[in-house]
């Protein structure tokens, strides 16, 4: 707990396990195994702060990656285990690996070899949307899931904590336009206090400037989810299933497609 919290996953590849949002889900982890590097440094990231290090393993190969998960996927296969989606997600954000667009592809001719019926998912921060390569391949997966935790950048900062200071919710939202409807768009809505901040992202005028966002983005659909699990900063607080619904019911009323979780 606490500053202690580290890494989740120990391997590049993991589960299946059963993912409230996307079914039973194989995970590939493209950072290490033993440390964590993100581009974010989130206050509710279940795999601890940047703090804890980037470890000594290093990033997977194209080869590790592929040969991992061929094994993974045959041995499934011949057992008869049932398989609804192959999830990025992992110790840290994929789309920083330098060869994720080859990964991509090689997750994707494999899915098709084995489990042709699964989705491709792919979780991330938005961070790396800006490099065309990494965008071209979030466009061929199945579900682009997208963060954007909040339109406004204090709040923003005060929850993401990106690494880098140029990183503005006016840029991420621009840059997420380029999706046309193809991805979803992830937003965790908590309450809480870090530092001796209040933080709220659930009151009317972030709602309001989150809906504007959406508006401009056109996504294929909005996740909005709360915290599930342990967190890094521990004065965190769960928004409850009843007052999910009552913001989904706002964003619909918009015109948007929306999920609470």
């Amino acid at each position: 707990m606490g500053a202690q919290q580290t890494v989740l996953f120990h391997s590049t590849i993991f589960g299946p396990i059963h993912s409230r949002r996307l079914g039973v889900s194989l995970g590939i982890n493209l950072m290490p195994d033993d440390g964590k590097i993100c581009s974010f440094d989130c206050l509710y990231c279940e795999a601890g702060y940047n703090s804890q290090g980037a470890g000594k393993s290093g990033l997977p190969s194209v080869e590790q990656v592929a040969q991992d998960l061929e094994k993974k996927l045959s041995d499934m296969k011949r057992k008869g285990e049932p398989l609804d989606v192959i999830t990025f997600s992992g110790n840290g954000e994929p789309t920083l690996h330098p060869h994720f667009p080859e990964i991509i592809t090689k997750v994707t001719e494999l899915r098709d070899k084995y489990y042709p019926g699964a989705k491709i998912s792919v979780l991330s921060n938005s961070t790396r949307i800006f490099d065309p390569a990494v965008a071209e391949a979030l466009k061929h997966v199945d579900n682009n899931i997208l963060k954007l935790d909040s339109a406004i950048n204090p709040t923003m900062r005060l929850i993401d904590r990106p690494n880098d200071p140029s990183f503005t919710v006016e840029k991420v939202v621009e840059s997420l336009r380029q999706f046309e409807g193809q991805a979803i768009i992830q937003t965790m809505l908590l309450r809480g206090e870090h530092n001796g901040q209040i933080i709220d992202n659930t009151t009317d005028e972030e709602i309001t400037a989150l809906i504007e966002a959406y508006k401009e983005i056109s996504p294929r659909e909005v996740m909005i989810y709360s915290l599930d699990r342990s967190t890094p900063e521990e004065r965190l607080v769960k928004v409850e299933r009843e007052e999910m619904q009552r913001i989904a019911d706002k964003i619909s009323a918009a015109g948007i497609k929306v999920q609470p979780f």
